[in-house]
């Protein structure tokens, strides 16, 4: 018995002294976490009054040194770019220019190229960096992110070199045809022939003039200004006449079908010029006595329905390495057959911003040898998207991702239906 409560006597001792500990342990945190720290202290004490306030609303990324190089304030966005380590201003120049303001004074500004954070890869972060004096003591420096603004500056200097190029190639030829004209003014035939070039040129400046207006429009207009609800069927009518001389040329058939009374939301003169445009490429390098096949379709996806617009062609194709550039300006898969069908290498860029800009998107399959499929997705016009889906339009059809649109008289070739939106 004596045992027994000499143990309990030492377990009560022991957790005495346990909760002791506890609490001078927790009384010891408080007295720590209380203490302020050398951010707060400089920032509460050295910042002038309203700078964290300033600081915090600005575009640029901030930086506040003190009289020790040391950061009293870094905005969040400093830290992303990767200014701030440590905190320590982690770019040299930058702390050179903050030194030297400090001793004289005076504002410096530099533009400087810097290696991205954690991307592994040589591109460089273009910013503009700018060092002022704040206060007696304190070095302000504001940093601005320029590298998108110069991607667009250069994409706008490649745009305008291309321009000037496709400008200048069918104005020079037609100032060599005008004097070879000039120059057989006594033979008939060699009139005729080089007349017939001048007006193929003619119509070759022509295209690229009105393309380069159409593409600044759909750039600048918001196409949801003078939207309406456009049948998709007339939208295929319409590209199918556009293109019916040239198909008629070249023999080719173009077919029409798919789900009937689809409906899109958007400017219509704009959609008929991208749905035209597919059409018009397909049938441009498309071989003779071959097929084009225009067909749509409903598709259900977890933001709404979608409406599909495929164009399907058995031309020449487009190789791996080109599929994903087809939609820039200017490019082209094959530039001396490009120029022999009169294409301008706008017209798959067009087609992207009209996409974009009706909230949808322009996708392409291809294989080199049996032909391409441009497909046009845009979300379904609001006033007839609660209407009941035809019958044809079975559920199970729109999850077949194995077969083609089954929509004409005569099967298309065997591409694989687009992949649907997540």
């Amino acid at each position: 018995m004596n045992v027994d409560a000499a143990v309990a006597a030492v377990a009560a001792i022991a957790g005495l002294c346990t909760g002791v500990f506890a609490m001078l342990a927790f009384r010891w945190s408080e007295r720590d976490q209380a203490k302020p720290t050398r951010t707060s202290l400089h920032t509460d004490a050295v910042l002038p009054p309203g700078v964290d306030t300033v600081l915090s609303v600005l575009r640029s990324s901030a930086v506040v040194l003190d009289e020790a190089d040391a950061v009293v304030k870094a905005s969040s966005a400093a830290y992303a770019l990767g200014l701030v380590r440590g905190g320590k201003l982690a770019v040299e120049p930058m702390m050179k220019m903050a030194r030297d303001t400090r001793r004289d004074g005076e504002i410096r500004q530099v533009e400087l190229d810097l290696p991205r954070r954690g991307t592994g890869r040589g591109e460089a972060l273009a910013v503009s960096a700018r060092v002022a004096p704040l206060g007696s003591r304190l070095v302000l420096l504001l940093v601005e992110d320029l590298t998108e603004a110069r991607r667009i500056e250069a994409v706008r200097r490649d745009f305008v070199a291309n321009v000037s190029h496709e400008l200048k190639t069918p104005v020079g030829a037609l100032s060599l045809l005008s004097e070879a004209v000039m120059d057989a003014s006594d033979d008939p035939e060699a009139v005729t022939r080089f007349a017939g070039r001048m007006q193929n040129e003619a119509t070759r400046l022509t295209n690229l003039v009105q393309e380069l207006i159409d593409l600044s429009r759909v750039q600048n207009d918001d196409p949801l200004e003078d939207a309406e609800p456009v049948r998709v069927d007339e939208l295929v009518a319409e590209a199918i006449d556009r293109c019916r001389q040239q198909a008629g040329a070249k023999q080719i058939t173009m077919a029409a079908g798919g789900t009937a009374d689809l409906h899109v939301w958007g400017n219509r003169g704009q959609l008929a010029a991208a749905l035209g445009n597919l059409v018009e490429n397909a049938v441009n390098y498309s071989p003779a006595r071959t097929r084009v096949g225009i067909a749509g379709r409903r598709v259900p996806t977890p933001r709404g329905d979608l409406i599909e617009i495929a164009v399907t062609d058995q031309g020449i194709g487009i190789s791996e390495k080109d599929r994903d550039r087809v939609f820039e300006r200017f490019y082209r898969v094959d530039p001396a057959r490009s120029r022999a069908t009169g294409g301008t290498g706008l017209g798959l860029a067009i087609v992207k911003h009209v996409a974009a800009s009706h909230g949808g998107e322009v996708t392409v399959w291809s294989a080199e040898g049996q032909g391409s499929t441009f497909t046009l997705r845009l979300p379904e016009a609001g006033a007839v998207r609660d209407r009941a889906q035809p019958a044809d339009l079975a559920p199970e059809a729109l999850d077949d991702e194995d077969r083609p649109y089954e929509t004409f008289n005569e099967p298309l070739p065997a591409h694989p239906a687009p992949e649907v939106l997540p």
